[in-house]
């Protein structure tokens, strides 16, 4: 017995060439200190020799289906408890911090005790504007930035998530769960915080990762089905209800000027 399966890639259309995804800040502010998302390539690397890893087509194919979004800031905080056992976070860096110690509630806070996975490991979370959209099934996938390589490791580990980002449009935090907590978390400017990895139904396509303008219809389709995790659990169950509510388009490029 045998099984024979066939895709069928139109020549024209939405589901036709590249995978296209959009990327957009949710908010202007501060949008100077946000770099739009790069693929991950390793440039400067041996290619001389025919068997080199560089040159590999399995490895050249795994790195160009990521995208990388960089740290935003320069953040050195430690954790600890104050007088009371209350959980809080401490600015190590001090008056030298590149972000003001009263600026720092509103770029990363600690998760409330009882929502953290583990009583030990604090979370933390780093609220960041970006967001991708895309005109037919695509899957966004969080990612650490696993190869890039850091002479002090992380003392802890990311969360990551996977979700339908052509009907579920929301913002990309940054999320960390603190395994060593006795050991102090440091962010660097320009440094991989973390990759995306996009999927849609024809893995062999490639993809392009574009600037998308926030539209009026994109941004009421927004506020439609954002903070709804709020109000109810398991909001995966929403997303026929989005996806009826969702015009049939929302990704424009953004214009070049």
């Amino acid at each position: 017995m045998e099984f024979n399966v066939t895709f069928d890639r139109p020549l024209d259309g939405p589901e036709s060439g590249p995978l296209t995804v959009g990327w957009f800040l949710m908010e202007d502010k501060r949008a100077v200190l946000f770099d739009a998302p790069e693929r991950v390539s390793f440039r400067q690397t041996n290619k001389t020799h025919a068997k080199s890893a560089s040159r590999c087509p399995a490895v050249v194919q795994l790195e160009s289906r990521f995208f990388m979004v960089k740290c935003p800031y320069d953040i050195h905080l430690g954790f600890q408890r104050d007088d009371k056992g209350k959980a809080v976070l401490v600015n190590r860096a001090g008056t030298a911090s590149a972000v003001r110690t009263n600026k720092l509630s509103e770029v990363i806070t600690l998760v409330q005790e009882s929502e953290w996975r583990y009583p030990d490991r604090p979370t933390v979370q780093l609220l960041l504007p970006y967001c991708f959209i895309a005109d037919e099934l695509c899957y966004v996938t969080q990612l650490s930035a696993f190869m890039h390589y850091r002479k002090d490791p992380m003392p802890g580990t990311i969360f990551g998530g996977r979700f339908p980002l052509n009907v579920w449009p929301r913002p990309l935090m940054w999320a960390f769960e603190w395994h060593e907590p006795e050991k102090d978390l440091i962010l660097r400017r320009g440094e991989p915080l973390f990759y995306c990895q996009f999927e849609g139904t024809d893995p062999s396509r490639p993809v392009q990762v574009i600037e998308a303008e926030k539209t009026p219809e994109l941004s009421s389709y927004i506020d439609k089905v954002s903070g709804v995790v709020n109000y109810v659990n398991q909001s995966f169950g929403l997303f026929k209800a989005a996806e009826a509510l969702r015009p049939k388009r929302l990704l424009t490029p953004k214009a070049k000027e």
